[in-house]
């Protein structure tokens, strides 16, 4: 089984928001491959296709350039729900949401692959199976999240880490000057959406290749470089 490496950087894809201004579906994708193409260069350690409206045959043509590209590197790809299209595509994993199906019913679908889930404060760790990991939020206030979705803050992601079993990755608001806050409450790596798009597309975004840059620079996540 493949586990979750500690202290580890997940981009979270969502072309809305990376390509706002796009004419056309295919220059979503454009834009989508790009990003992903740039994530692996710079070294990020998952990326997290987080593609939900997508069309099976584009998310698994996404899915499957994103695993050539990363094989023989550091970059793991995982899918988000869609088992089919992580299957097809080769994909390292699966993350499942909140309410998905229970992971090791996901697990016996025979891959050999690392399954995550999401978990929000109030749910109780014990009841989602045994997933590699679990992604917790949103911590801070998030762009990705619609207006008036409250953040949970780093009192709710300590109290998690301390009641589970699998390692927590935090999500929700992440940047390089916040994330040792997370780390000091327990998380064992950051995923985020926002800080990872070009510059300019959200107040704290600063580019793949510059915020991966800053991650890197802080003690606990240079490991991965």
């Amino acid at each position: 089984m493949t586990r979750f490496r500690p202290n580890t950087l997940t981009l979270v894809t969502d072309r809305r928001q990376l390509a706002p201004d796009a004419r056309t579906a295919a220059d979503e994708m454009r834009a989508l491959t790009a990003l992903v193409d740039a994530a692996i260069d710079v070294g990020i350690d998952y990326i997290q296709l987080r593609e939900a409206d997508l069309d099976a045959r584009s998310f698994v043509q996404v899915a499957a350039h994103a695993v050539r590209q990363s094989r023989g590197t550091g970059t793991r790809v995982l899918v988000n729900d869609r088992a089919d299209v992580a299957l097809v595509s080769g994909a390292d994993g699966v993350h499942l949401k909140s309410d998905g199906p229970v992971v090791n019913v996901v697990r016996a679908l025979g891959r050999d692959w690392m399954v995550g889930r999401s978990i929000h404060a109030g749910d109780d760790p014990a009841t989602v199976g045994a997933p590699d990991y679990l992604i917790f939020g949103t911590v801070f206030p998030s762009a990705s999240k619609p207006a008036g979705h409250a953040a949970s803050g780093l009192a709710a992601l300590s109290r998690l880490v301390g009641a589970s079993r699998s390692p927590v990755v935090a999500i929700g608001g992440i940047t390089p000057e916040n994330a040792p806050l997370v780390l000091e409450a327990g998380a064992a790596g950051v995923a985020a959406v926002g800080v990872f798009l070009p510059e300019g597309r959200t107040p704290d975004a600063r580019g793949i290749q510059r915020a991966v840059q800053q991650f890197r620079a802080i003690a606990a996540f240079r490991h991965a470089c």
